[in-house]
């Protein structure tokens, strides 16, 4: 990558970026089908199937930044990633069809548990960083370890609940006339690979998941260096343009699960990764023999707080389920795209 100028090293990132949109497109539609022939069910696919694999980019990005010594670019992304795929919610709620919000549309209480896991997630990690580098065991920061920890928990309790009849909902039926155009619409955008074998699926899932994993190794060192010829700092590229790339996946499963209307998977994958990614923090502290956390700055536990707020606004927003949309997205959306847009201006300033 050291020898490739500004337009070519474009070019690679951009092939990277669309490699990851294509293979997520391909993970939705076998987590869809895997769920259904193991019987996880949509919240468990998307909180274990969905976020691992959509996780790979800043898995990726985690190990090629802290080799390099990039710990400030490790944790931008990691912690930035949280408000960007959180705003995926909103581009999913403007492909949903008929009246209603993304938010009202899940049978499930279990979504809203999700989004509670992830608020305390990003709570212990903005805290975390501000303890000092000696707080540790061994090169583990305590931040990391209770990251972890308090995921673990979170994860066997929503496992607990999954079948709990009293946490399902209601979800309102389609006027006549909606409910016959949305069936179309779904059969010419269903699942192909609903007729597949299970073994098809499987061997899928792992190809999309490798290409997944590749094109975020190649997106890390190309908008990596992309950072260093353009002189963007480090954290703010980290958090944004980085963070953006590698939640390729998240925004191309969120679509595809809204086509299939597996609404409930689109929430478990969007607050699945966002939980699962901040205990790659564990991983990123064995690689670089040091608590990376430490590395967080107010720059990024500005923008940590901004994907915790928008997690809330999009939790209450299931629980009071508004059954209005407004110029094409909920209230709740139309909420936590006014705070990301608010909140990226206080991070340029902060991170200035």
């Amino acid at each position: 990558m050291n020898q490739l100028g500004i337009p070519a090293l474009l070019f690679v990132f951009a092939a990277a970026a669309a490699a990851t949109w294509i293979a997520g497109v391909w993970l939705a539609k076998a987590t869809d089908v895997l769920d259904d022939r193991f019987g996880l069910g949509e919240t468990i696919g998307g909180m274990v199937l969905l976020s691992i694999t959509g996780a790979l980019p800043e898995l990726a990005i985690t190990i090629s930044a802290v080799s390099s010594g990039h710990l400030d670019i490790a944790a931008g992304n990691l912690i930035g990633g949280v408000a960007m795929q959180t705003l995926v919610l909103v581009i999913a709620d403007r492909f949903v069809t008929g009246p209603r919000p993304l938010s009202t549309l899940s049978a499930s209480l279990l979504p809203a548990l999700e989004g509670v896991l992830v608020i305390c997630v990003v709570g212990i990690t903005v805290m975390s960083g501000l303890l000092p580098a000696s707080v540790a065991v061994g090169p583990l920061g305590a931040g990391s370890i209770a990251i972890f920890v308090v995921w673990l928990v979170g994860m066997l309790a929503l496992a607990r609940c999954r079948d709990r009849k009293d946490m399902d909902l209601v979800v309102p039926a389609e006027p006549a006339a909606q409910a016959t155009k949305t069936a179309a619409n779904r059969a010419d955008k269903g699942n192909v690979l609903e007729n597949a074998s299970t073994a098809r699926n499987v061997v899928i899932f792992v190809a999309a998941s490798v290409v997944t994993l590749v094109a975020g190794v190649v997106l890390e060192q190309s908008g990596d260096r992309l950072a260093d010829l353009m002189g963007i700092n480090g954290v703010l590229f980290g958090a944004t343009v980085l963070a953006f790339a590698s939640a390729l996946p998240e925004i191309s499963t969120a679509v595809t699960g809204v086509q299939m209307r597996s609404y409930t998977l689109v929430f478990g994958d969007i607050f699945g990764g966002n939980a699962f990614q901040l205990i790659l923090f564990v991983l990123a502290d064995l690689l670089a023999g040091q608590p990376v956390l430490t590395h967080e700055g107010r720059a990024n536990a500005w923008i940590g707080m901004i994907g915790l707020v928008m997690t809330a606004v999009y939790v209450a927003g299931i629980l009071l389920r508004h059954p209005r949309r407004y110029w094409g997205i909920g209230a709740d959306s139309w909420a936590a795209l006014l705070i990301y847009v608010l909140g990226t201006w206080g991070f340029v300033l902060v991170s200035g």
